[in-house]
């Protein structure tokens, strides 16, 4: 019990984190780029929860020892895991019914003005794709269903890590 608690504060679990994403986003960018994938709308903010998770493992790796960076990295993590989740789930619900009226994918990102992303990086957020297409299986598992498997996991993942800090650090 202690072992989870206190894992979060050395480098080697955080750099796990943040290669495991970085991998991530290395095979969205290959997908794209060599396969010939056009990502969709959803892709991009399913892209985008992989570099909070990437950036995640990156600030804590960097001050693992520092609880400012740790708690960081944590709300990070956290907010990549289960909104990259959501957004895989529905995602999945697009696939599932695409041609539907009341499934529709934008082609703009609904990013904020002040950091319009794909505009400032289109290699890595520009939406060119279908939401509804499934071009790609994989022991017949679409894209997004693998998502839902990889979100899922850093979700649980960080569900136990955190928990397992919050009933250590109370114990005296």
């Amino acid at each position: 019990m202690n072992y989870l608690s206190n894992i979060t504060t050395s480098q080697r679990p955080w750099l796990l984190l943040a290669l495991a994403a970085l991998g991530l986003e290395l095979s969205a960018l290959y997908f794209q780029y060599v396969l010939g994938l056009a990502p969709c709308i959803m892709c991009v903010y399913q892209r985008l929860a992989i570099l909070a998770i990437f950036s995640a493992g990156a600030i804590g790796a960097i001050g693992h020892q520092n609880i400012v960076a740790r708690i960081l990295a944590y709300v990070l993590w956290g907010v990549g895991a289960i909104w990259g989740l959501i957004i895989a789930l529905e995602h999945v619900e697009m696939q599932k019914n695409s041609g539907s009226l009341f499934f529709s994918c934008e082609f703009i990102p609904n990013f904020p003005t002040w950091a319009p992303l794909h505009e400032w990086i289109p290699f890595l957020f520009e939406a060119t794709g279908d939401c509804g297409e499934i071009s790609w299986r994989f022991f017949n598992y679409s894209m997004p269903q693998w998502m839902v498997v990889v979100y899922a996991l850093f979700s649980i993942v960080f569900s136990i890590v955190l928990i397992n800090r919050l009933v250590c650090a109370k114990k005296p």
